[in-house]
């Protein structure tokens, strides 16, 4: 049985929604940001969908020769991901304020 997320009904809370560069593709990869002020790497991850496209639509990206999808990732994958690479993770809201940083309790 496949389960629909698309709507955010229902999501867990260690569930979160990651911006994907190139989703479906072999380059297929998470889309991160380098803070030019403490030149700390982070990845962006947003509680719900429409959070997601909303501020995705503010940050920098490149339209021409990319595609992006917000998908739902659960929290372990999150981290799994980041294991081992000076990567941050932080919770923002639609305007792309940090709400937390994941990880860091």
């Amino acid at each position: 049985m496949e389960t629909n997320i698309e709507n955010d009904i229902n999501i867990d809370e260690n569930w979160y929604y990651a911006v994907i560069q190139d989703p479906g593709t072999s380059v297929e990869q998470f889309v991160g940001y380098r803070d030019e002020e403490t030149d700390s790497q982070f990845l962006p991850v947003f509680k719900t969908k429409q959070e997601a496209h909303k501020c995705f639509k503010q940050m920098p990206k490149d339209l021409f020769n990319a595609k992006y999808e917000a998908q739902a990732i659960i929290e372990e994958d999150l981290f799994k991901l980041i294991d081992g690479q000076n990567y941050k993770i932080y919770l923002l809201d639609e305007k792309g304020t940090i709400v937390e940083e994941l990880g860091n309790k």
